[in-house]
């Protein structure tokens, strides 16, 4: 017999028939093959989902989310707001507003979120903006762009400084042919590392204590660190005792923890610093 659709009934159907049938008997088959047609038109529109209530509406499919249940991954761990300018740190991927992370590396070489050591020496290398995550905090958070961009303004004209513009990209010029690809930087330095130190052990070489080398004498770091911060970084690295006393000396000035390097810069000379 014919196959059945489904959710239809099948129909017997005759191989043979005797040509001794009578006109009357084809006029009944051609009814009963109307019906036939008639009952697979109508199981086909059920198959496919034409009837009413078989298709879900786009409400049905939509479904509301509050904020909230978002605010994990759109939150700063350390400040507890929006993430504001996302950073995520390339070692561990955790993200946090730009302002924040870097004013935790000042005294830290550790991720805050997970502990792991970012960089040894500078941590500020191993992060990078995420403008992908930003973007959707913008469009999650009704008007915190525009609040954003209002308190920057306020802040710099407060100051009498020239509001930043924002950082358009430069189209890449196009050739005919293979396409160039574009070589940038291998390696830059984070504009927040504004100051190059030496740092040298008087009496190294006389063998003065027990102590442990330093690795590394190049330091580059923020004009904003102190000396206190350069003592602490001594400290951790020559694994020194509390109670060992740490004198920092520029040439023949005997500096103060409360200065910062690029105060005594301005003071004493680029030359000096080096």
């Amino acid at each position: 017999g014919a196959p059945s659709c489904s959710g239809s009934r099948s129909l017997p159907f005759e191989f043979q028939r005797s040509r001794s049938e009578s006109s009357g008997d084809e006029d009944d088959e051609d009814e009963d093959d109307e019906e036939e047609e008639e009952e697979l038109d109508g199981d086909a529109g059920a198959r496919f989902g034409t009837d009413d209530g078989e298709l879900e509406s786009d409400d049905d499919r939509e479904r509301m989310i509050n904020l909230s249940e978002l605010t994990p991954y759109i939150m700063c761990s350390i400040c507890k707001g929006y993430l504001i300018d996302a950073t995520t740190i390339t070692e561990c991927l955790h993200t946090f507003c730009k302002s924040c992370i870097v004013r935790h590396f000042y005294y830290s070489n550790r991720c805050p979120k997970c502990n792991i050591v970012v960089h040894q020496t500078q941590p500020l290398y191993n992060i990078r903006p995420d403008r992908q995550l930003q973007d959707i905090v913008y469009k999650l958070v009704v008007n915190l762009e525009e609040r954003e961009k209002k308190q920057m303004h306020d802040f710099y004209k407060e100051r009498g400084l020239e509001v930043p513009k924002p950082a358009v990209p430069q189209p890449v010029p196009t050739s005919r042919g293979r396409p160039r690809k574009v070589l940038g930087s291998v390696f830059r330095i984070p504009p927040e590392l504004d100051i190059s130190i030496l740092l040298e052990f008087i009496g190294a070489n006389e063998g003065a204590g027990n102590f442990k080398p330093l690795e590394k004498k190049f330091v580059r770091v923020s004009g904003e660190a102190t000396i206190g911060h350069v003592e602490k970084f001594l400290r951790r690295k020559m694994d020194l005792d509390p109670a060992c006393q740490v004198d920092i000396i520029c040439g023949d000035h005997l500096l103060e923890h409360y200065q910062t390097l690029r105060e005594i810069r301005q003071v004493i000379g680029e030359s000096a610093v080096q």
